[in-house]
């Protein structure tokens, strides 16, 4: 492999990675990145606007998919590629190009990504998604341990410690509340805020140890994720718009840190939607149909 006519060799690359391990336990001005009040306000503006969005094209159901939107010509060749086994895959429109908004002290990254799943029930795919004591077998290796911490109705409260590598490695240990609402009997949403988000460090070590929220590295600080379900004639669409918040890029170490914060959002997004439908056509004969929403969630 050759960059710029220098060739990277596995001393040279593993000399970049320890380099990166000693920034990231020593450098200050790598490891300050502490969450503050601005940036989460900042952040909460953002959902809050969006949210209002998502709620008027609810509301109005006049397109219930980020395709529905589209022109005609474009929308029939968004479908034919997802019945085709593709993931489709956008950033919000008031994102720049590296899929990031900037605010104070952070950055704001907002995508959208949309899968097909043949031959299966809406209920199916989301007796998968609620199967959340499982969800390390479905979303492994990126999802390390899963638990349900708490059920009531349609409302649920789950652990899920994650991993991301991108050259460095980052562990972090989260907690969400999720709530799913059936619209009717095609048409199913869910909403999930991350309550707790801490990275761990030297994970799956004796001195495995949290770092305090919102006093580490800043790779993850926020992450929402607001799901649609559509049962179609042949199978289930699943759209999933991913909004999470980290820490900006620091100074001088942008070639470093870079890549992973601009790079981890679409690609866990992707990565995501692909084990969902895996998971699902993998559960599908054994699973029955049984609805899992409660009657209430029309309300």
């Amino acid at each position: 492999m050759r960059c710029h006519g220098i060739s990277l060799r596995k001393p040279a690359i593993a000399f970049i990675v320890v380099h990166l391990a000693s920034l990231l336990g020593t450098s200050p001005s790598l490891h300050a990145g502490h969450l503050t009040k601005e940036t989460e306000e900042a952040f909460a503006r953002y959902v809050r606007a969006s949210e209002a969005r998502m709620d008027q094209d609810l509301a109005g159901r006049g397109s219930f998919l980020e395709v529905d939107a589209l022109p005609q010509s474009s929308r029939e060749q968004a479908y034919a590629e997802l019945k085709n086994g593709h993931v489709l895959i956008q950033q919000s429109q008031s994102n720049n190009l590296a899929g990031a908004l900037s605010v104070p002290g952070g950055l704001v990254h907002d995508w959208t990504g949309i899968v097909f799943i043949p031959g299966v029930s809406m209920y199916q795919v989301i007796s998968v998604l609620q199967d959340y004591d499982h969800a390390s077998q479905y979303y492994g290796p990126q999802v390390l341990k899963s638990k349900l911490l708490a059920h009531s109705g349609n409302d649920f409260h789950v652990f899920l410690q994650l991993k991301q590598v991108h050259v460095v490695t980052v562990v972090l240990d989260t907690e969400y509340d999720v709530h799913y609402m059936l619209l009717d009997e095609n048409h199913a949403v869910s909403r999930s805020y991350s309550t707790r988000v801490v990275e761990v460090e030297r994970a799956g070590e004796p001195q495995e140890r949290e770092m305090l929220v919102g006093d580490d590295h800043g790779f993850l600080w926020r992450l929402y994720s607001y799901w649609r379900f559509y049962q179609s004639k042949g199978g289930v669409y699943i759209e999933c718009n991913a909004i999470s918040l980290t820490r900006s890029v620091p100074t001088g170490l942008g070639w470093l840190v870079r890549p992973f914060i601009e790079t981890v959002p679409k690609d866990s997004l992707v990565f995501t939607l692909q084990a969902t439908r895996e998971s699902v056509v993998g559960q599908m004969h054994g699973s029955s149909s049984k609805k899992l929403l409660s009657p209430e969630s029309n309300e």
